[in-house]
């Protein structure tokens, strides 16, 4: 049902009030007018910084999860690092144990193989790779550590003459650089 419209002093002559002033009203309307707009215009500034605060709360909370997930696969990949390097002397013994036995009976020759083999194997399924340089390759300072340098014949300057010991990576990271000796040569 339509609601009556409400007449007001302007729709109906006799219900103007014979001391009201018409033009002092309209002059009035002016400074409402501005009162008003100058309102909507805080009230748009207020919504505006509102709207930034919000977006800017929006793109926060998307970083931090960002973060998070970023850093959660980091704590899955490398979290076991420290577990990683305390393992990588029994592979250097093991590898030891391999070169010292010489003429040892084949059967204990065969187990060190097996055990290093398996060891590979369980580091290889927990990201970590080795990093095992071969003589006359280029020494690489990312994954290299020079242990010594010396002039070999028939070489060039930073050639690998030598290896100490092997490297390992944990994906993308080294855990430890392979340990070489490099040529002094000069060119």
């Amino acid at each position: 049902m339509a609601k009556p419209k409400e007449e007001t002093f302007l729709d109906d002559p006799e219900m103007m009030d014979e001391d009201f002033d018409l033009d002092a009203a309209m002059e009035e309307e002016p400074e409402t007018q501005q009162t008003g707009r100058e309102a909507v215009d805080a009230i748009v500034a207020e919504r505006d910084e509102m709207r930034d605060r919000l977006m800017r709360a929006l793109a926060e909370t998307e970083n931090v999860r960002k973060r998070a997930a970023r850093e959660r696969v980091e704590a899955e990949q490398y979290g076991s690092s420290k577990l990683a390097r305390d393992i990588l002397p029994v592979y250097d013994n093991l590898r030891r144990a391999l070169d010292a036995a010489g003429g040892a009976n084949d059967a204990v020759i065969e187990g060190i193989q097996l055990t290093l083999k398996e060891l590979i194997g369980v580091l290889g399924k927990h990201g970590i790779t080795l990093v095992s340089p071969e003589i006359g390759d280029r020494f690489d300072p990312q994954v290299h550590q020079a242990m010594f340098e010396a002039p070999v014949p028939d070489t060039k300057a930073g050639d690998i003459i030598q290896v100490a010991t092997v490297g390992f990576m944990l994906h993308d990271r080294l855990l430890r650089p392979a340990q070489v000796g490099v040529s002094s040569t000069p060119s």
